[in-house]
């Protein structure tokens, strides 16, 4: 395929990541974005697994219960002409190793900040890793329906403690309560907030005609915050924001489905397509007409009833063609790609064809590990992996010895999967789970 053809393909993906800290609304928002992109008929959310409906990225039974996303989940849809990926990850920092080399596959993040809250330790902790990269950063002050602080405190507190300019694109009229809308700054637009009687949008030519008709007591308050921002806020700068230098900010209820449309469709507007990658001294671009990508996570048991194992592939470059031929540096050999699976969270379809910033699920045997890079041209070797060192340690004992190759094939496949990292202590070589 040629290059123009791949870069056609590749311009139409967006790939990006969720992050927040616990509890701020991140799997409701994955929910409702899946629901207005035709992916999902109901949304289910966290309070949902009471009457049975939990929400479709939380497959494992123990998300189901306790009503968190404990692994990294990849959810695929179309929306707008664009095929979107959403990696889904936790927000608990049991499982932030996970989340860390999960964002390396990602393009761009959307930070969910609760509007009671503010930045939280999670959330800053994965801003840094999203910091590092250099990645662009999309704010939803989320919880708006409900008493939080004021607008103005968050916004300042991103910029204190995250160093990073926020930009408003649209700013609420009310929270809580006193909840009438947000207005839209850069296309002058009201969005009507109606509570669970709906959502209108109404275009105005100022912000007299309509916004005063929607605010009412709250009028002087809101056009007085928005003067402030206009003489003092920060002016919007795409340049700024590609370079992961400032972060637009939206406001709205994932809960209430407030604002999640109009943030999706500004989203898809602003964010980046599939970057390159670095190899060595090389930049591989999307366009390169080699196919290169590299596993950046290992989950087993997916399917429960089969035992299966499943590698995810970020593609960096050129087309994935299913049952293709390619070289593993790690082994030093060709293997041959079988069975490729796009996911809605556990549940997959075959695919025949993919592209740059596509995630894709290899079927594994137990070949692959984290961090292999598969290409069709050698010498394109990605290291984007991150590793850390353990924080936590404890003694693993076989509790019984008839069961010793299923006790060995077990630590083998969680030390795989990048869950522990396996120690020997020197004069007994005791096991040690880091």
């Amino acid at each position: 395929m040629s290059e123009q053809s791949i870069g056609a393909h590749a311009a139409r993906r967006r790939t990006f990541a969720i992050i927040s800290h616990p509890d701020a609304g991140k799997t409701t928002l994955t929910e409702k974005l899946l629901l207005f992109g035709g992916a999902i008929r109901l949304a289910g959310t966290v309070k949902g697994r009471k009457v049975g409906k939990f929400a479709a990225s939380d497959w494992m039974d123990i998300e189901k219960q306790r009503g968190i996303s404990v692994t990294s989940s990849v959810l695929q849809f179309d929306y707008a002409q664009r095929r979107i990926n959403i990696l889904d990850t936790p927000g608990h920092q049991d499982f932030s190793e996970d989340t860390f080399r999960t964002l390396t596959a990602a393009d761009s993040a959307v930070m969910l900040i609760d509007m009671a809250k503010g930045v939280e330790a999670q959330t800053r902790k994965l801003f840094r890793v999203c910091r590092a990269r250099r990645i662009p950063i999309f704010t939803f002050m989320n919880k708006l329906d409900r008493e939080g602080r004021d607008p103005l405190d968050v916004i300042n507190e991103v910029e204190d403690v995250l160093g990073i300019q926020a930009v408003p694109m649209n700013w609420p009229i009310g929270q809580g309560r006193q909840l009438c809308g947000v207005y839209d700054r850069m296309y002058h637009v009201v969005e009507r907030y109606g509570g669970h009687s709906g959502i209108t949008i109404e275009q105005t030519a100022g912000r007299d005609d309509v916004l005063r008709s929607v605010a009412g007591s709250l009028y002087d308050s809101v056009c007085e915050q928005l003067a402030l921002l206009d003489g003092a806020g920060n002016a919007f700068d795409a340049e700024a924001v590609q370079a992961g230098e400032q972060t637009p900010v939206f406001f709205g209820s994932a809960m209430n489905n407030f604002g999640v449309r109009t943030f999706l469709e500004r989203f898809l507007e602003l964010a980046p397509a599939p970057s390159r990658r670095r190899s060595g001294d090389e930049w591989i671009e999307p366009t390169h007409p080699a196919f290169s990508g590299y596993v950046f996570k290992i989950q087993a048991n997916m399917n429960v009833a089969h035992r299966d194992r499943m590698a995810f592939l970020r593609i960096v470059s050129g087309t994935f063609v299913r049952g293709m031929s390619v070289w593993n540096d790690r082994m030093g050999k060709e293997v041959k790609l079988t069975q490729p699976q796009q996911f809605l969270a556990q549940e997959r379809d075959a695919v025949d064809v993919a592209y740059p910033g596509d995630i894709i699920g290899l079927y594994d045997p137990g070949v692959f590990r984290i961090g292999d890079t598969l290409t069709t041209q050698r010498g394109i070797v990605f290291h984007e992996l991150p590793t850390f060192a353990p924080e936590l340690f404890g003694q693993i004992m076989m509790k019984h010895a008839l069961k010793h190759k299923a006790f060995t094939k077990g630590v083998a496949q969680l030390c795989e999967e990048g869950t522990v990292q396996l120690l020997r202590t020197v004069q007994t070589g005791d096991l040690i789970l880091g």
